[in-house]
């Protein structure tokens, strides 16, 4: 399954027009979304790339006392003592990325889709659209498009991983189980494109 994200984030500083279900018939007549749901996944700070480098004074002075020290030892040509402090190194580097690096939250957006038309399907262009669950307001909507044959009367799960949250007041530092509750939302089918070439469009 090859899912690619636009990345483009609707509203995501600001509330925008008032929520209210689009009319059934603007809705695919082939196409049934099942079931939706996103979660936050913890990013490791070793794979990590947006994890940036956190030194204090102490940190610099000890690492480039290491440095130094390394350096005798291969100038030197003690290869053991040089493997010793090399080893050293990689440890109090990992130990500084833990202490120093901030959890990081990836999201993951799902979708189920049924084909009940008669034609296959190449690819879906979909939203996920998120409400303030008191307002009923749009404050956020994820844009993506998902490269899946589906074939007639079978059923498909998308699934894409990304760094972006689904509004800005969802954090990307710590796990929050309340923060659904402010929350409503659904996901719009936008655009379908069959195997014959032939499209389908939200009006």
């Amino acid at each position: 399954m090859k899912t690619l994200a636009l990345l483009f984030l609707v509203g995501f500083f600001a509330a925008f027009s008032s929520a209210h279900p689009l009319a059934q018939s603007q809705d695919p007549p082939d196409l049934v979304v099942l079931k939706f749901s996103w979660a936050k996944e913890r990013i490791g700070w070793e794979r990590d790339p947006f994890s940036p480098t956190i030194e204090n004074y102490d940190d610099v002075r000890t690492r480039i006392r290491d440095e130094r020290r390394l350096e005798d030892a291969k100038r030197s040509g003690n290869k053991a003592e040089a493997s010793k402090l090399e080893r050293l190194a990689r440890m109090n580097s990992e130990a500084r990325s833990r202490q120093t690096t901030p959890p990081r939250y990836g999201f993951i957006y799902k979708i189920s889709v049924k084909n009940t038309g008669s034609k296959t399907i190449k690819s879906i262009d979909w939203d996920y659209v998120f409400f303030d669950a008191d307002t009923q307001n749009e404050i956020g909507r994820l844009k993506f498009s998902s490269e899946e044959k589906i074939g007639p009367s079978k059923s498909k799960e998308l699934t894409l991983s990304i760094h972006r949250p689904p509004t800005e007041t969802i954090s990307v530092n710590e796990l929050n189980s309340k923060e659904r509750t402010t929350l409503n939302e659904r996901v719009i089918l936008m655009r379908i494109l069959y195997s014959d070439g032939s499209v389908w469009q939200r009006p």
